[in-house]
């Protein structure tokens, strides 16, 4: 699932309940809650849904990971990005959940600033063996510069004539991806639109459950 929380200040108990009916195993969140009590919060939040907190640290941002108790965790990791006095300070975080290297992203409203960061994140891509899921809200819609340099990675699971995310209740935007690499399928992608998800964040949530493509014999 990747879901841009808000910072858990519209409906945190919807956000709960969003998050437990559609039974994920990895949650990349974008905007999680800020302040001096941000952890605190985020992992108070994440026991209610079932889930564990794997990354939220104060590098991190404006993203964190989350993941089933169950989940094998390597190498959790936030990331700086760089800051311009008077914007958003953001950063994003990397882990390999069960095998598969996942990436949280919550990029700049800026197109200059995007490029900039994803300069940073294409040299952590660079370094990874093995499946790669990429999950986050990229601020700009499908076919964008973003969009491109990260399909040389991953590709976009969410198919033609996929659901917009954004703006909650009456969204008309698809800013919000999960991306994964040749080794995962997908075999079904959602966007959530009940009634508890339009009212827990501006975001609605996409989740999509991928498998591993099995080599099939010559």
């Amino acid at each position: 699932m990747s879901y841009n929380l808000k910072g858990l200040r519209l409906d945190d108990a919807a956000a709960v309940a969003v998050v437990r009916l559609a039974q994920v195993d990895v949650l990349g969140v974008q905007e999680p809650p800020r302040g001096p009590l941000r952890r605190v919060r985020l992992r108070r939040w994440a026991a209610r849904t079932g889930l564990r907190v794997v990354v939220d640290d104060f590098a991190s941002r404006t993203t964190a990971l989350l993941a089933r108790p169950d989940s094998v965790v390597e190498r959790p990791r936030a990331h700086r990005l760089p800051w311009r006095m008077g914007w958003t300070r953001r950063g994003f975080v990397t882990a390999r959940v069960d095998g598969v290297e996942v990436v949280v992203l919550h990029l700049s409203l800026h197109p200059d600033e995007r490029a900039r960061h994803l300069d940073l994140v294409e040299a952590h891509l660079d370094r990874v063996d093995g499946p790669i899921v990429v999950v986050g809200d990229l601020n700009e819609p499908p076919g964008g510069p973003a969009w491109q340099r990260l399909a040389r990675y991953a590709q976009d699971t969410a198919g033609d004539g996929a659901a917009p995310t954004f703006r909650a209740p009456s969204p008309r935007h698809r800013i919000d991806v999960v991306l994964a690499s040749p080794e995962l399928a997908a075999s079904r992608s959602r966007v959530l639109r009940d009634a508890a998800a339009r009212r827990a964040s501006d975001h609605l949530p996409l989740v999509v459950d991928l498998e591993p493509v099995r080599a099939t014999s010559a």
